[in-house]
């Protein structure tokens, strides 16, 4: 449990004096919003007698706030300085929250805690119903039950523009034992830190957009936009059944929709804000190199046979060269230009080299400039060789020749790169290399798996809106980044529903999704829901832009 801050004692003859002194400062802003806060901890007040007042926690926050606020008033509105300020007060019962969804082993990746997860998607969708939404759990799979995804709707002003927020409540498998340093279920923090599986990928976001929207209705303050919810317990397992009921639902739950928010990843700094624009895609591969119908003696027959695992060794080493280049044919053709704008923006994103060289164990980058790395993380595509199955590669020694090997990689490809495309140019490569060799082994090129990668335009009205209000919690511009792994849902839902999308994180970079100790930040966690509801009030300005923006065609 989290510990609460201590009841303080504070002399109302003390106080009287404080408030009297702060009243000048006040002129500037709306007398409404002291006076609600200051009646709000008067009435959280639990004693008065003796000439004083005895404070819970969430009242004496609050008047500590405005009394410490000072200047840093003059760049928020009235109404943006009452919702902080009730955000601040209730933080202590926000991490609460988060420690008791943390407590739920909602593990999707594990059948036998099916249950955890269906019970984790209950108290989702209890949570978003206590805010007055109109909750919708619609049950997926049938010969193991997969949980419900939630489908919430809160407000249906026809003045307000409508936002969709996207996020996941499953998480990771882990385990104390793999490392922890904590019990991964037991919301701890340390240091300012909450640690637990699914602080940050994707409980606590989901959480912090929650807890945005519920100061609203707590504070009685008319909602500025309209809000949607699509919360899944299956993501980290692949989504299933999720691109079906979205094509279901895109002609009825989306039609109002103007927006839609994803906040499952993570900035790119340890420190600085990021919006995220775009993502790679990624093209799975896998090429079979088959000999005979079983293995043979090395000792009989090495040397006088073409052998599978040599042929596939050769074919893999044909894929990129030792700068990470890719090799085959036509691969950057319709890679989209490297723009003046686009390479100056890199200047400015804080990136650390040296601690993300620290962090994966290696000595050195095949580059090495932050603008060279991050171009080659983003812009350009990147093969990688993930392993070969059929290869003996347990202890010891096994003098034997595999009768069939398969080789595995893949390529995480960039605008404007067609995945049939591609395909069509890694089996045409594979097969002039093999045919060049002279061998009769067979061969076999597949591609099981692909994903179109994802890119937004930061000059739409959406990213200014958040990066406005990243301003004014934060006090200073997001970095623009792209990510260079794969995330499937941000063109599922732009493909489907074409509606415009923004990817909105709040997890720092040293966060450790998947990873142990994954945590967020009770800093990152608590001004994420001050941005997210500042994000609602820049939002509910771009009435009038909405029918221009908001839809799309597949164009990326």
């Amino acid at each position: 449990m989290v510990p609460r801050l201590h009841m303080f004692r504070i002399s109302i003859f003390s106080l009287q004096l404080q408030a009297l002194f702060f009243t000048k400062f006040l002129e500037s802003m709306a007398e409404a919003v002291f006076q609600r806060v200051f009646k709000a901890a008067l009435s959280a007040s639990s004693l008065q007698q003796n000439g004083s007042v005895v404070f819970t926690d969430s009242a004496h926050l609050s008047l500590v706030l405005l009394f410490k606020a000072g200047m840093s008033f003059s760049s928020l509105s009235a109404l943006e300085t009452e919702i902080f300020h009730y955000i601040d007060a209730h933080q202590s019962d926000f991490i609460e929250d988060l420690e008791e969804w943390v407590a739920v082993e909602s593990d999707s990746v594990q059948p036998d805690l099916r249950t955890e997860v269906i019970r984790m998607m209950s108290l989702a969708a209890a949570r978003l119903a206590a805010l007055g939404a109109t909750v919708n759990s619609l049950l997926n799979g049938q010969h193991l039950p997969l949980p419900p995804v939630i489908l919430g709707e809160l407000g249906k002003d026809p003045q307000n523009l409508t936002i969709c927020f996207y996020g996941h409540v499953d998480v990771q498998p882990a385990k104390k034992e793999d490392g922890w340093k904590t019990d991964p279920y037991t919301l701890t923090e340390i240091n300012g830190n909450l640690y637990g599986r699914g602080a940050t990928d994707n409980k606590g976001p989901v959480l912090a957009w929650i807890n945005a929207v519920e100061t609203f209705t707590a504070l009685k303050i008319a909602m500025p936009v309209n809000f949607k919810f699509v919360i899944e317990g299956m993501e980290e397992a692949g989504s299933l059944g999720l691109e079906k009921l979205l094509e279901e639902e895109k002609q009825c739950f989306f039609s109002d929709v103007d927006y839609i928010v994803i906040s499952d990843n993570l900035w790119l700094s340890k420190k600085k804000p990021a919006l995220i624009y775009g993502t790679r895609g990624n093209a799975c591969f896998s090429v079979e190199v088959e000999g005979g119908d079983k293995d043979l003696h090395s000792g009989t027959f090495g040397g006088i046979i073409h052998e599978p695992l040599t042929d596939l060794i050769a074919l893999l080493g044909s894929l990129v060269d030792p700068t990470g280049c890719i090799q085959i044919p036509g691969i950057y053709d319709t890679v989209a230009a490297l723009t003046d704008e686009e390479k100056k923006s890199y200047e400015s994103i804080e990136y650390d080299i040296e601690e993300h060289k620290n962090n994966s164990g290696v000595k050195k980058f095949l580059y090495g400039t932050k603008e060279e790395i991050l171009l080659h993380l983003w812009h350009y595509p990147s093969l990688s060789i993930h392993g070969i199955e059929g290869a003996f590669h347990e202890p010891g020694i096994k003098t034997v020749i595999p009768a069939k090997v398969t080789g595995k990689f893949s390529i995480r490809q960039v605008p404007y790169m067609d995945l049939s495309v591609v395909k069509q140019q890694v089996v045409d490569h594979l097969e002039n290399v093999f045919a060049k060799r002279n061998s009769p082994n067979k061969l076999k090129v597949s591609m099981p798996l692909g994903a179109m990668p994802w890119i937004a335009d930061v000059n739409d009205p959406l990213y200014k809106a958040a990066r406005r209000a990243i301003k004014t919690v934060f006090g200073e511009d997001p970095d623009f980044i792209r990510d260079g792994s794969t995330i499937p849902i941000a063109r599922i839902f732009q493909t489907i529903t074409q509606k415009r999308v923004i990817m909105f994180p709040i997890g720092a970079a040293d966060d450790g999704e998947h990873s142990q100790n994954e945590k967020i930040s009770r800093h990152n966690y608590i001004e994420g829901t001050k941005v997210f509801a500042a994000f609602f009030l820049e939002i509910s300005k771009l009435h009038g832009q909405s029918h221009e923006t908001s839809s799309l065609g597949t164009s990326n």
